[in-house]
């Protein structure tokens, strides 16, 4: 059965997998992911497309089904439940309908908002299927996160997700634009979706790394996350109750020498952090934080090969890297304070600096105030990173903020040899002086 290609309803969409005589499977739900099923349940035809439906919602109830010893809401639990209900399924059905069926499993296991809104809501979504009878099985998996206010919207929005997700499978898996566009339908602005994993043979012409940053240039997740020691892993994995140093830039120049710069001011600015915890057991993490976003606003965003090739030179180098859609680094400090309380740390260039405090923030009604009061609200400090004069003089060279002066000590320039002109610089001098913005020391080579 062939769909029409008009823009379909998630209404539609369920309705059109029940009348499809090809399609049949199972549904699996833990914790708020209720909804999936449901829509298949009402939309009518159902016996056409669901051979069962389970909700685990008691603990007991899950590890008797999937085994004990994981975290209810984490990818391990997600895939026992891919596996033991596919097993399940072809057990019972393929010798009877395999000829002509193209079977699949849907799985989540999701922690919606709880009642004291103290809980950070998120989920695991999976999708084995075929596609075609007797065909390999391919997987997807999803890390989502729920960004409405309620615990009964954010079930609804995993709903709607989780027939996009069928759909977009059996339908629209010819590009990954087509596919991405039909997951996210409706529920664009409601469900983040910051990691996506699969196997098998339908994804032989997908990249992990496209995909991963095509989340964030979509505008699909505020932030991706590139291991350079293991598998990729969502963003709240990394920074889960973390103590973190992040490393923003541009990162344009990826040779060796630039690398060993990079490198050396991230050791630097986790080194200063550990200083400031003192005896506390916490141990920092510095990544590397690159933006899918212009450096300004008259710029084009960069394009994916582009920042592929950036984020390729920092995990060249040992880094690890976030990929933030947005370019500001108060929207970055947001992003790592849904999954942290703990000290957010940013050493930084002064070039970087500099662009960050002169940047109009026309997005924003208060401009600088507002802008740098979101960016220090919570446990936020900048190291500001020294720089070779040169190096500084060509980092802002298209930039050219007016009002700008400097000094230098054989030929570095450090934040407190900055001359910020006035009103601005009333500012700068109480950043400074109040160890919002902290100057970092290197050591300087001595002219003979």
């Amino acid at each position: 059965m062939t769909p029409s290609a008009e823009k379909l309803d998630t209404h539609r969409k369920a309705l059109t997998l029940n009348l499809d005589p090809s399609t049949f499977g199972s549904f699996a739900e833990i914790g708020a992911g209720q909804e999936v099923a449901r829509w298949f349940l009402i939309v009518g035809g159902a016996s056409g497309t669901v051979a069962k439906t389970i909700s685990a919602y008691d603990k007991q109830v899950s590890d008797d089904l999937y085994g004990s010893g994981t975290r209810y809401v984490s990818r391990q639990r997600l895939e026992a439940m891919l596996e033991n209900e596919w097993i399940q399924l072809l057990t019972q059905l393929e010798s009877t309908r395999g000829s002509q069926t193209r079977f699949f499993s849907f799985v989540d296991t999701v922690s919606a908002r709880n009642h004291a809104g103290t809980n950070d809501p998120h989920g695991w979504v999976g999708l084995r299927f075929q596609l075609a009878p007797g065909g390999p099985p391919n997987d997807i998996v999803l890390h989502i996160n729920m960004r409405d206010v309620s615990s009964v919207l954010q079930q609804e929005a995993i709903g709607i997700l989780g027939v996009n997700l069928i759909y977009a499978t059996f339908y629209q898996l010819a590009a990954k634009e087509s596919f991405f566009a039909g997951l996210a339908q409706d529920v664009n602005e409601r469900i983040e979706i910051d990691f996506v994993d699969f196997r098998g043979p339908a994804f032989a012409s997908w990249d992990r790394r496209t995909l991963l940053a095509y989340l964030v240039h979509g505008g699909l997740a505020e932030a991706v996350f590139f291991s350079s020691t293991g598998p990729n892993v969502p963003p709240t994995e990394v920074l889960y109750k973390k103590a973190v140093v992040l490393a923003p830039g541009s990162f344009g120049h990826v040779d060796p020498s630039h690398g060993q710069i990079h490198v050396q001011m991230l050791a630097a600015g986790v080194q200063e952090l550990r200083r400031e915890l003192r005896e506390s057991s916490l141990e920092p993490i510095g990544i590397f934080s690159l933006s899918a976003a212009s450096l300004s606003r008259e710029a084009p965003a960069p394009e994916i090969p582009d920042m592929l090739r950036r984020i390729d030179g920092l995990l060249a180098q040992g880094g690890n890297v976030l990929l933030f859609r947005a370019r500001e680094l108060y929207a970055m400090t947001a992003l790592v304070d849904r999954y942290t309380r703990e000290p957010v740390r940013f050493v930084a260039g002064l070039s970087l600096l500099i662009r960050a405090f002169h940047d109009p923030y026309f997005n924003l009604e208060g401009r600088h105030l507002e802008g740098l009061s979101r960016l220090f609200a919570q446990n936020v400090r900048i190291y500001a990173y020294p720089m070779k004069e040169l190096d500084l003089q060509e980092a802002i060279r298209d930039f050219s903020p007016t009002g700008l002066q400097w000094r230098e000590t054989n030929g570095w320039v450090s934040a407190t040899q900055l001359i910020v002109a006035p009103p601005l610089g009333h500012l700068y001098q109480y950043l400074l002086a109040s160890n919002f913005l902290i100057p970092m020391q290197i050591r300087v080579p001595v002219a003979a």
